[in-house]
């Protein structure tokens, strides 16, 4: 009959249990606290880690504040579980149908005038069981805050009852209350710890907050201007992985081990009711006091300071708190006997309330994390080079987190540094691949998951579900920081009115709005998710390269794509609004880099994206032109083979290859790429073609570099009158062509006809151009007309003049830009030569070292500092110091010699200039004569 029983009891549990599962999957959803139990139950783990358990109890906390529906169905399921898992203990101990047994130490009370005992012995129910009466029977209340009310089992009038053991037996039993408090205990003495420090990592760094923190004083004053003030906090915030856990831990370790400490409290501030209960514990163990919701603030009022004669000296640690909001009414005050440390990813404005102090910490040095690796290697008998764990360390953004990840994975696997970097860079395999199947120094999650929590409680900050779609954004871009006006763009505010996560029901149709996605970007700053800075020009914001590889990762291929061409569009949507000047170039190239890097061929999906041909354009016009070679050469392949050899991009790659070919310098190579498509484009898309007529131009140019500038002048006109019949006169290509006309007329010697063909081109453009709302293109085509007109003016013999007319545009461009800007500086390097050409040559020395001092930042070989250095050494020589000149110009032929090759335009120009200075420094027969060519960065093309 038990037998029967039990299996009974058995299955309705297992019901029940499968019922509380669905009920919970059904409600928490992807919950990550929930995945992760999952996770654990998988591993065949006997419980749930304390993190795991704690962090599930909150969101069932949180689903159940938000849906009452929730919380009731939830609490009836559980007391009916509490119920039958009660009966399923009890079952076998009856000795008779219906007959109840309760064990265990339990604290009883009883109700309608039944007896209660600490301890139930031997029960004994002799009779049948009396009918069920209808209603609600007296129920049984279990640890927690739901209640169970399972049938009562009531007995005939002749029902025998044993007790034994020193209890008291009754004929009926009604509700039973059990506690888990621990009895009241007598205080400790001094001194004491309550909670656990966390185990020290290996090879722990010293740190630059180590020191920090070790110099604060062991008690809770501080020294300000000879005034003893208590200290009231310190906070040490960071993002995920810093070892903010670790410092504390070292900080707390030591203090105690010093003897520094009378109470030493530890408590993991996950949730408000986890710092309670560490408050609560705390007092049962060093007051004595009686468990309950009340010991929590007796914890507290006792660390109120006091006058007596031996204080306590205290330290309270709060580890990694979730929400500052779970300290509101519960900071520990400010004592001169005590001190709090509190970890957390949060950088909230409270935290920093009350006279606490943040302390930031960042992420290791190269020489923090340099020693590390090479010391956790070494004790595995492992050695590395040091340049690859130091490029290791690189890889991994030297996160302390990932960096032991790493150091463990090496040593598990066996496999060198390189290889696991080539594991790093492999775009296949994600940073679960890479990472040990046992985590090291107890930590609790992959580097993949370690800002998972994180990132979904900031989805549900205000304005709820924008953090997680900017995240992704975000992580397309250069880890080492993108200006704000990429995520307020149009084109990033549809992305993020699309892929919102939850909103309210007021905005189910609106648009994202910019203030909005700001306020994302502080949230996602607040829980150290990003970096958001206000001080930069432009606000700036960083994301470390693991946590935007985790949340690619995290993306769906379909997600990804649209992700990667949304950034790509509000890349693009803000080029003119801040690249205007080489820093902010710079700072695009890098973005559209990383970018490009990370898209995996979305950006060829249907059509090459435009920024593809963009960051190849933007990479010559700094002056890189082998990275612009390079880059147009991969797209021509790619393209080649995803889209066919006759597409219409693959041919206008091969025209941009071409193109920067010619204007590197590479005449050769550029002729034979151009000879080769025209043959193409006639073919395919015929003589007509925007691109045909495009590419002959280009032809006709490398010509006239070459030295065929007859040649060049005449196959130019004949483009621009094919261009004019097929595309029209006052289009931009055709106008493009007819200015390269004027310039190999200029350098014909041509410069009265050069000039009117200039005027009439700027005249034509000007009709199509609003002056009051030009564009950055628009205002570049104009600038370079008048330049132009300007340089016809000095080659026509009226130098003077085309110095005066230089320096009426600068001085304008200066008041607009400034004097850095560098179409400024541009026009001051033209300016410079021309005021040698007029005969101040000593102004036109004075300005080249000007301008070189101020282009400092550039390479040596960089095509501006060689037109520089070419100038200045020219016009040394010109006003007489051939020593000065010949030393210039030599240094600058053998680095063009070395880096360039001796068939680059550059170099043979310096090495003909230098050979007239030796000449005339040897002989005095000749000098340079005063129609001089100056080198160029900017062609005139």
């Amino acid at each position: 009959m038990g037998e029967r029983a039990e299996a009974k009891v058995g299955r309705s549990l297992d019901a029940d249990l499968n019922r509380l599962h669905d009920l919970v999957s059904s409600r928490l959803g992807d919950d990550a606290a929930l995945t992760r139990a999952t996770e654990e139950a998988q591993q065949e783990l006997l419980e749930l880690t304390k993190r795991t358990w704690r962090r599930l109890a909150d969101s069932l906390e949180d689903a159940a504040e938000r849906d009452p529906g929730f919380a009731q169905e939830l609490e009836e399921l559980v007391e009916k579980l509490q119920s039958a898992t009660v009966a399923a203990a009890g079952v076998h101990r009856a000795v008779a149908f219906g007959g109840t047994a309760v064990g265990g130490n339990v604290d009883i009370r009883a109700e309608d005038g039944s007896a209660a005992a600490l301890t139930i012995g031997d029960v004994t129910i002799g009779s049948a069981v009396r009918p069920r009466q209808p209603g609600p029977g007296p129920g049984l209340t279990t640890p927690g805050s739901f209640t169970a009310s399972p049938p009562p089992t009531d007995t005939a009038a002749y029902a025998t009852v044993t007790a034994t053991d020193h209890s008291v037996a009754a004929g009926h039993i009604g509700q039973v209350h059990q506690h888990h408090y621990a009895a009241p205990r007598t205080p400790v003495a001094w001194p004491h710890q309550v909670g656990v420090i966390p185990a020290e990592a290996a090879w722990f760094q010293d740190r630059a907050e180590t020191s920090r923190l070790a110099r604060m004083p062991a008690s809770g004053t501080v020294d300000l201007e000879s005034a003893n003030q208590p200290l009231a906090g310190r906070v040490l915030t960071g993002m995920g992985g810093v070892g903010k856990t670790q410092l504390a831990a070292h900080y707390a370790r030591s203090a105690w081990q010093a003897g520094a400490l009378d109470v030493l409290v530890w408590i993991t501030a996950s949730s408000r009711r986890a710092v309670m209960a560490g408050y609560a514990q705390a007092a049962v163990e060093i007051l004595g006091v009686a468990p309950g919701p009340e010991a929590a603030k007796a914890f507290l009022a006792w660390l109120e300071p006091k006058s007596q004669p031996s204080p306590c000296r205290w330290l309270v640690v709060l580890d990694d708190l979730t929400d500052p909001v779970d300290l509101s009414g519960w900071w520990p005050p400010t004592s001169p006997h005590g001190q709090t440390l509190v970890t957390t990813r949060r950088k909230d404005a409270a935290l920093s309330g009350g006279g606490r102090r943040l302390i930031e910490i960042g992420l290791f040095t190269e020489a923090q994390a340099l020693a590390y690796l090479t010391s956790a290697l070494a004790a595995h008998n492992r050695v590395e080079p040091e340049d690859q764990l130091t490029s290791l360390a690189d890889d991994l953004g030297k996160l302390p987190l990932a960096l032991s990840q790493a150091a463990a994975y090496l040593i598990d696997a066996g496999i060198s540094c390189q290889t696991y970097r080539g594991m790093l860079a492999d775009r296949t395999l994600s940073l679960a691949d890479a990472a040990p199947d046992v985590l090291p120094d107890d930590q609790t999650h992959a580097v993949a998951a370690a800002w998972s929590l994180s990132l979904d409680r900031a989805d549900t900050l205000r304005p709820a579900g924008l953090a997680r779609p900017v995240l992704q954004i975000a992580s397309t871009m250069d880890p080492n920081g993108f200006p704000e006006p990429i995520l307020t763009s149009q084109p990033a505010l549809a992305y993020l009115t699309t892929h919102r996560t939850c909103r309210e029901e007021n905005q189910s149709d609106r648009r994202v709005s910019g203030n909005e996605a700001r306020a994302a970007l502080r949230v996602l700053h607040r829980l150290g998710l990003i970096e958001h800075s206000l001080e930069a020009p432009h606000h700036r914001i960083r994301v470390h390269q693991l946590v935007q590889r985790a949340t690619r990762e995290s993306l769906s291929p379909v997600v990804h794509a649209e992700t990667t061409h949304s950034a790509a569009d509000s890349l693009l949507a803000t080029v003119g609004k801040y690249r205007d000047d080489r820093t902010e170039r710079r700072d695009f190239l890098a973005n559209a880099h990383e970018l490009i890097q990370n898209a995996q061929g979305d950006l060829w999906d249907p059509d090459p994206h435009p920024l593809l041909a963009q960051f190849g354009g933007t990479l010559g016009a700094d002056c890189q032109f082998d990275a612009a070679i390079d880059h147009f050469r991969q797209l021509a392949r790619d393209a080649d083979r995803l889209v066919g050899p006759d597409s219409k991009h693959t041919l206008a790659m091969r025209h941009n290859l071409a193109y920067w070919q010619w204007l590197a310098g590479d005449l050769g190579t550029a002729t034979a790429t151009l000879e080769d498509l025209l043959g193409d484009l006639q073919r395919t898309v015929g003589p007509t073609s925007h691109l045909t007529l495009a590419t002959r131009r280009v032809l006709a140019n490398v010509k006239g570099e070459s030295g065929e500038i007859a040649t060049a002048v005449e196959e130019l006109m004949k483009v621009a009158e094919d261009a004019a019949g097929y595309l029209g006169a006052t289009d931009h290509l055709t106008l493009d062509i007819r200015h390269n006309v004027t310039y190999w007329q200029g350098v014909a010697g041509e410069s009265a006809l050069a000039a009117n063909g200039i005027k009439e081109v700027l005249t034509v453009r000007l009709q199509d151009i609003d002056l009051e709302n030009m564009t950055e293109g628009e205002f570049e085509v104009l600038l370079n007309g008048l330049a132009s007109l300007i340089e016809q003016r000095g080659r026509n013999g009226d130098a003077v003049g085309a110095v005066d007319q230089y320096t009426d545009l600068v001085e304008g461009l200066s008041k607009h830009f400034g004097s850095g800007h560098e179409a400024t500086r541009t026009l001051r390097t033209s300016l410079a030569w021309w005021k040698g050409c007029s005969g101040d040559i000593s102004g036109a020395i004075m300005d080249y070292t000007t301008l070189l001092e101020e282009e400092s930042d550039l390479e040596a070989n960089h095509p501006t500092i060689r037109t520089l250095l070419h100038n200045l050494g020219y016009w040394k020589g010109k006003s007489g110091d051939l020593a000065g000149g010949i030393a210039i110009l030599s240094d600058l032929l053998e680095r063009g010699l070395r880096e360039l090759g001796p068939k680059h335009p550059d170099v043979q120009l310096t090495r003909r200039l230098l050979t007239q200075f030796h000449w005339a420094n040897r002989t005095v027969l000749k000098l340079p004569s005063p129609g001089g060519t100056p080198l160029s960065c900017v062609r005139d093309a």
